[in-house]
C-alpha cells in the first residue's frame, strides 16, 4: 500500500514540474518581458506612435520566418498598442537582463525605439518604420533605418510577414541591410536564400513556433487523473 500511495505522490509531483515547464517554456517562445520606461518614447508599426513614461508588456507574437511580429501591450495586457514588423539582429556579446535600444532625437523630442534584445539571446529584433518615417529618422540621426514601403497605420498582421524591407540612408536611398543590422559569425551562419535587394533574406535561427504545449497540457491532465486515482485507490487498500 505505501508503493501505491507513493507512486501517487510521485505522479503528483511529475504534473507539477510539467506545468512548471509548459509555462517556462510558453514565456520563452513569446518572450514576453515587461518594461518600464522612465519618459516618453516613439514606436514604429500598426498603432499608437508615441508611448508616454509607463510600464509596457512585450511579446512576440510571430517569429516562423525572417520576419517578426512584435506586439507591445499596455501594463494589464488588455491593449494592443503597437503591432511591429521586425527581422533578426545579431549582437556579440548576450546579457541576462533586457535590452532596449533607440535613436537619438532632437532636444525635447522622444526617442525612437530601434531594437529589443531578450536576455540571454544573441539574437534581438530590430524595428522596421515606414518609409517615409525611416527616411525623417535617418535624416535627423545621420545613420540608415530599416523601412517597409507598405502603409504600416492600416496593414494587417498577415501582410506584415511578407512587406518589402530595406534600409534607407539620410539621402533617402536604399542601403545594404548590413548597415543596420549585424551578420551572424560564420559558425552560426544558417543559409539563406536569394532575395531581391529591397527584401530580407536572413534565415531565422529561433527555435520553430509549433508549441508543443497542447501535448504537455494532455500528457499534464492524463497524469494527474492517474495521480488521484492511485491515491484514492490506495487509501480504500489501507
Amino acid at each position: 500500500m505505501k508503493l501505491l500511495k507513493g507512486l501517487g505522490i510521485a505522479l503528483c509531483l511529475a504534473v507539477l514540474c510539467v506545468i512548471a515547464v509548459s509555462t517556462a517554456k510558453a514565456d520563452d517562445w513569446n518572450r514576453k518581458t515587461v518594461i518600464t520606461f522612465s519618459g516618453p518614447f516613439e514606436v514604429p508599426g500598426v498603432g499608437q506612435h508615441n508611448l508616454p513614461a509607463g510600464t509596457y508588456v512585450f511579446k512576440i507574437l510571430d517569429s516562423q520566418s525572417d520576419r517578426h511580429i512584435v506586439q507591445i501591450f499596455n501594463q494589464d495586457e488588455t491593449k494592443v498598442l503597437t503591432t511591429i514588423l521586425a527581422i533578426p539582429n545579431y549582437r556579440l556579446k548576450t546579457t541576462d537582463k533586457t535590452t532596449i535600444t533607440f535613436r537619438e532625437r532632437p532636444a525635447g523630442e522622444p526617442e525612437s525605439l530601434r531594437a529589443w534584445f531578450y536576455p540571454g539571446r544573441a539574437w534581438g529584433e530590430e524595428f522596421v518604420y515606414a518609409k517615409p518615417r525611416a527616411i525623417e529618422l535617418a535624416k535627423e540621426t545621420n545613420q540608415p533605418v530599416l523601412a517597409t514601403s507598405i502603409e504600416l497605420d492600416t496593414a494587417p498582421v498577415e501582410a506584415l510577414k511578407t512587406a518589402p524591407i530595406e534600409a534607407v540612408a539620410p539621402t533617402g536611398e536604399p542601403v545594404e541591410l548590413a548597415q543596420v543590422v549585424e551578420a551572424p559569425p560564420a559558425t552560426e551562419a544558417t543559409p539563406v536564400a536569394a532575395a531581391a535587394p529591397t527584401t530580407v533574406a536572413a534565415a531565422d535561427p529561433l527555435p520553430a513556433t509549433a508549441s508543443p504545449l497542447p501535448l504537455i497540457g494532455l500528457i499534464g491532465l492524463l497524469m494527474t487523473g492517474a495521480g488521484f486515482a492511485l491515491s484514492a485507490f490506495s487509501k480504500r487498500a489501507v
